[in-house]
C-alpha cells in the first residue's frame, strides 16, 4: 500500500502541549474490554481485567491468563462500557495540535492531540519524546482505521509514558505481528491484536468484539514526576511578649569552731523581671531581619541575714535589701539597710546589750554603752562569769568615754 509511505504531519508542536490526561473511569482497569466478544488463542497474558458488554461470550481463558477479574456481561462490565463511552467521546473532542495522515513511521512527536481525517499506519517506528516531562500526554484522533505493521514499534524517550498514550480509533484497529505497541486503543468497532504482539497499554472496543492471538498486555502506571518546591515569601512577625521571671535563692551555712562559736548564715535573693517585647520579623527568600524593642522593669531584691554566736552570746544579725530597677537603657537604684546587735552577758541576773547604728545608716559595730536589761539570770551561769562580764562591760564604757574626750580635745586643738 503505497499510502503508507506517506506519511505527513502538518502543524506538529515544537513543545509539548498541555494536554491532561484522559480519564478512562473504571475502564482503566482493564486490558480488554470488547462490547460482544473477546477471543484468544495460545497462551496469552492479561495485566488488568478482562471484560464483556452488552455481550458476554469469551472464549480462550484458558489458555490465556488474566491476573484481574473477569466480567462476562455483569454490571461491572456495563458500567466500566459506560465509562468507555464517556473517555473516547472526551479524546475525539479534544483540540488538535496538529494534523497528520498516512503513516508515522520515522516520526518523532512531542505531546499534543495529533488529527488523522482518514486512516493512520505505522510501518516502523514511531518515536514519543517527552522533553523531559513524565506528564506528557499523546492523543491520537483517528477518523477510520488504524493499522500497525509487522515488527512495528512505537518507543518513548526523554520521560514520555505508556500510560499517557491514546488511540481514539473511529472504525477498527489492528496491530501487527510480533509488533510492540504503546497506548489505550479506544476503537468505537473491533481490535485485533496478531501473534506475538505485545501491548503495554489496553485494547477497548465499544460495539464490535477484541481477538486476541498469544498476546502480553502489561498495565501502564504513570509515575510520580519529582516534585521541585520554589517558594519566595515574605513573612512579618509582629509580637508583644510580657513575662515574669521570678529567681529565689536560699543559702544557710553553720560552722561550730572551739568556745562554742557558731555562724549561722542565711541569704535569700528574689529577682523579678517584667518585661515587653514588641518586634517585627521578615523572612523572604531565606533572610530573615528582626527589628524589635524591648522595655523591661527588672527588680533585684536580696536579703541577707547572718548569725553568729560566740563564747559570751554574741549574736551578729545583718539584713541587707537592694533593689534595682531597668527600663530599656539599664537604670538602677540600691538601698541597702543594716543593722547589727550584739548581746553579751555574764554571771546569773547580769548582762549588757550593746547596739549601735553608723551614721551612715549601714550595721556597723560601734560601741556607745549599755542598752537595756540582761538576761542572764536565767542561764545559770556563775557569778565570777558573771562578775567578769560586767567588768568587761564596765570597761568598754569607760574606753569609749576615753575615746570621746579624746576626739574632742583633738578638735579643740585644731
Amino acid at each position: 500500500m503505497t499510502t503508507l509511505g506517506l506519511g505527513l504531519v502538518m502543524g506538529v508542536p515544537q513543545a509539548g502541549a498541555a494536554e491532561a490526561p484522559v480519564g478512562l473511569g473504571t475502564a482503566g482497569s482493564y486490558s480488554v474490554l470488547g462490547g460482544q466478544a473477546v477471543t484468544n488463542t495460545g497462551p496469552s497474558t492479561l495485566a488488568g481485567d478482562l471484560g464483556v458488554s452488552p455481550g458476554t461470550a469469551i472464549t480462550g481463558f484458558p489458555p490465556g491468563t488474566t491476573a484481574g477479574t473477569t466480567h462476562a456481561g455483569d454490571a461491572v462490565a456495563a458500567q466500566a462500557q459506560s465509562d468507555l463511552v464517556v473517555a473516547y467521546n472526551d479524546a475525539a473532542g479534544r483540540a488538535p495540535t496538529a494534523n497528520v495522515a498516512g503513516d508515522l513511521v520515522g516520526q518523532t512527536l512531542v505531546g499534543g492531540v495529533y488529527k488523522s481525517t482518514g486512516p493512520l499506519a505505522l510501518g516502523g517506528t514511531l518515536t514519543l519524546d517527552g522533553q523531559g516531562t513524565s506528564g506528557t500526554v499523546w492523543i491520537f484522533q483517528v477518523a477510520s482505521t488504524l493499522i500497525t505493521a509487522s515488527a512495528s514499534n512505537v518507543n518513548l524517550i526523554n520521560g514520555a509514558q505508556a500510560c499517557n498514550v491514546y488511540w481514539q480509533v473511529g472504525s477498527s484497529a489492528t496491530l501487527g505481528t510480533n509488533s510492540n505497541f504503546v497506548g489505550t486503543i479506544m476503537a468505537l468497532t473491533s481490535i485485533t491484536v496478531t501473534t506475538g504482539t505485545t501491548v503495554a497499554g489496553r485494547a477497548l472496543a465499544r460495539n464490535g468484539q477484541v481477538s486476541l492471538d498469544d498476546n502480553t498486555f502489561t498495565t501502564p502506571t504513570c509515575a510520580t514526576p519529582p516534585t521541585t518546591t520554589s517558594s519566595t515569601g515574605a513573612e512579618t512577625t509582629t509580637g508583644t511578649s510580657t513575662g515574669t521571671t521570678t529567681d529565689t535563692t536560699s543559702s544557710t551555712s553553720t560552722q561550730t569552731t572551739a568556745g562554742t562559736t557558731t555562724d549561722t548564715t542565711s541569704s535569700t535573693s528574689t529577682e523579678t523581671t517584667t518585661g515587653t517585647s514588641t518586634g517585627i520579623t521578615t523572612d523572604n527568600s531565606s533572610t530573615q531581619t528582626t527589628t524589635g524593642t524591648s522595655t523591661g522593669t527588672t527588680t533585684d531584691t536580696t536579703s541577707s541575714t547572718d548569725t553568729r554566736t560566740t563564747t559570751g552570746t554574741t549574736t551578729d544579725t545583718t539584713s541587707s535589701t537592694s533593689t534595682e530597677t531597668s527600663t530599656g537603657a539599664s537604670t538602677g537604684t540600691s538601698s541597702s539597710t543594716g543593722s547589727e546587735t550584739t548581746s553579751s552577758s555574764s554571771g546569773a541576773g547580769l548582762g549588757a546589750t550593746l547596739s549601735g547604728v553608723d551614721q551612715n545608716g549601714g550595721g556597723t559595730d560601734y560601741d556607745n554603752g549599755p542598752v537595756g536589761t540582761s538576761d542572764l539570770a536565767s542561764t545559770g551561769a556563775s557569778p565570777v562569769l558573771g562578775t567578769l562580764v560586767w567588768l568587761g562591760a564596765l570597761l568598754v564604757l569607760f574606753g569609749g568615754l576615753l575615746l570621746t574626750v579624746a576626739r574632742r580635745l583633738r578638735r579643740a586643738r585644731r
